[in-house]
């Protein structure tokens, strides 16, 4: 890896590095996906959230941090969900505010958004990659008023003058670095024109905080943190069109991810080795990133629900619990698959597997137009206590037991665990249904059944007619599994050299 060091660049060095700089701007799009969100999908939930607000309010969003990994070294940059969902913007140190109603600048001329983003840089662009500046965000986000970061520090917005100034909580999980527009920048600046405080940062609900002026009488801005989750949660809970598109090939991309391990699996497998043949899948069908860690757990560390380690050497007999989704441009899958390292499920992890996918069946049953989450847990929850007394494994339907210790269902869209509203399921939402029975070593029952671990998760779609598996393309029944386990595997003949 390359270390950047400052040092004077002359006029012929920046020449070249403009030139440069132009070239990529021409060629970036070349090659690229062009089934991306529309600046049209972004423009209408600006107005769609614009709705929900109230009159003479206005709301603020920052972009999310540049996280470190160590040192100088960065993790990949991702954006806030909320922030994507309403710009489009993937870049960092950026802040959009939207206004209730048109405002009207010293110009004379009218607007109700401002989108402020980074400044284009040759010489940094040279370094992390091409910036839209203001000029690319008017032109592929669809704004009008954009400006760069820096002229955020100098902004003339009198915030007192709203009945309401909405924004999220901040979390104070960014650093400050040189550049003086970064997020640490505007966030700071931000804050002191509603003088909040480090407590009230942490506060919940809506505060009014008295902002002094330098002349005349004392003001107040009314700062609401609690409506933005709630709106946006209305908004984003329902999936239109143009986002079912991209969830839904994420959902195949990473059932397909499953399918081509099972056919793969050997005893002799690494659980490393299984995660990265899930995310090669993933990355050969276009999709950027995990939705989320990837969870590989053989045998007993099936038992640790968002297991990430993934470092047993052998799968040898076990059980391996696969839980991965596929992210791509920006939507988010989430599928889990329990397997027989070996092809064959043993006895005891037959009735299990067997018991687990008769609750899923009941759970995605239940996911139905105004139901709700506690609906499909608890149809899939009678099921699994029933089976495990009849087992054995607990002393009564009614007993209580950390076998089964999560709930069945969440949203999923451009968070794993997607905005909500927690109320009733509605039509184009899409929720998972993933019943579970975990048995570490150690558990008071039989030994025949320690370090089983099962869970089944698919993505549905609510609909009018009834719930769809999105992700049924990767077998679920155990018959049908041990089918696609004995199929060739395109990673048969896959043979690296032994290092010492």
């Amino acid at each position: 890896m390359i270390i950047l060091r400052s040092k004077l660049i002359n006029m012929k060095n920046l020449l070249i590095i403009n030139f440069l700089i132009f070239s990529y701007s021409v060629i970036a799009q070349d090659g690229k996906p062009q089934d991306y969100l529309s600046s049209e999908f972004h423009e209408g939930r600006r107005e769609a959230l614009r709705e929900k607000m109230p009159s003479n309010s206005v709301a603020v969003f920052f972009a999310n941090p540049v996280r470190n990994r160590a040192n100088d070294v960065d993790y990949v940059y991702h954006q806030d969900p909320d922030f994507y969902y309403l710009t489009g913007y993937k870049e960092p140190h950026a802040v959009l505010v939207i206004f209730s109603e048109e405002q009207k600048s010293n110009n004379g001329e009218d607007y109700d958004e401002m989108l402020y983003v980074q400044e284009r840089n040759p010489q940094a662009e040279m370094w992390t990659g091409y910036r839209l500046g203001v000029e690319g965000a008017k032109k592929d986000l669809g704004f009008n008023t954009v400006y760069n970061g820096k002229e955020f520090l100098n902004n003339k917005i009198d915030f007192s003058e709203f009945e309401s100034v909405l924004h999220k909580p901040f979390f104070n999980d960014y650093r400050d670095s040189r550049d003086p527009a970064d997020l640490a920048s505007l966030v700071m600046t931000f804050k002191n024109q509603v003088h909040i405080n480090e407590i009230q940062n942490n506060s919940r609900g809506s505060l009014g905080v008295e902002v002094k002026q330098e002349e005349g009488p004392t003001k107040t801005v009314n700062i609401d943190t609690e409506s933005l989750k709630t709106y946006m949660g209305e908004l984003r809970q329902i999936k239109l069109p143009e986002e079912m598109k991209l969830l839904k090939k994420a959902v195949r991309i990473s059932a397909m991810g499953q399918i081509e391990v099972m056919k793969a699996m050997h005893p002799g497998m690494s659980e490393a080795e299984v995660q990265g043949l899930h995310e090669y899948v993933y990355k050969k069908y276009g999709s950027e990133y995990e939705g989320y860690p990837s969870i590989v757990g053989a045998g007993n560390n099936g038992c640790v629900l968002h297991y990430i380690e993934n470092n047993k050497t052998k799968l040898e007999q076990d059980l391996v619990l696969m839980d991965l989704g596929a992210e791509y441009h920006g939507y988010t899958a989430d599928v889990t698959r329990t397997i027989p390292a070996n092809g064959k499920y043993n006895t005891e992890q037959r009735a299990i597997y067997d018991l687990v996918y008769k609750a899923q069946e009941a759970g995605i049953a239940a996911a139905v137009v105004g139901n709700n989450s506690s609906d499909t847990h608890k149809a899939g929850q009678e099921i699994i206590n029933q089976g495990l007394y009849e087992l054995g494994i607990i002393s009564s339907p009614d007993a209580q037991h950390m076998y089964f210790p999560h709930g069945t269902s969440h949203h999923i869209g451009l968070d794993v665990h997607d905005l909500n509203t927690r109320g009733s399921y509605q039509s184009n939402m899409v929720i998972t249904v993933e019943p579970g029975i975990y048995i570490p070593e150690g558990s008071d029952c039989d030994e025949k059944w320690w370090g089983i671990a099962v869970r089944i998760e698919d993505d549905i779609l609510i609909t009018e007619n009834g719930p769809v598996n999105l992700s049924a393309e990767a077998p679920r029944k155990a018959q049908e599994i041990e089918a696609m386990m004995r199929k060739p595997s395109v990673f048969d003949n896959l043979k690296l050299p032994e290092l010492n």
